[in-house]
């Protein structure tokens, strides 16, 4: 991984402008907080590894953005609906 990588941290209103305001409408909603909350995680764990701050394998962290990628769609599923 190259020193000069930008690391973008990826947060869901950065993700989903155009679906803020349906995100504040399903705050609550068990499976939108559930998968939100898993997508914060995973966010947060490789943002950790691209800093060096937790370093990571790259098997491993190529695992986890496509985990976040997973989450990202499940969410974009549930927002446009």
């Amino acid at each position: 991984m190259s020193d000069k990588q930008i690391h973008e941290p990826h947060e869901l209103p950065e993700e989903f402008p155009e679906y803020a305001e349906r995100m504040r409408a399903l705050q609550g909603d068990s499976r939108f907080d559930k998968l939100a909350a898993a997508y914060h995680k995973i966010n947060h764990e490789i943002i950790m590894a691209e800093s060096n701050v937790e370093p990571t394998d790259d098997f491993h962290l190529e695992d986890m953005r496509k985990e976040r990628l997973k989450l990202k769609d499940q969410l974009f599923e549930l927002l446009r609906h």
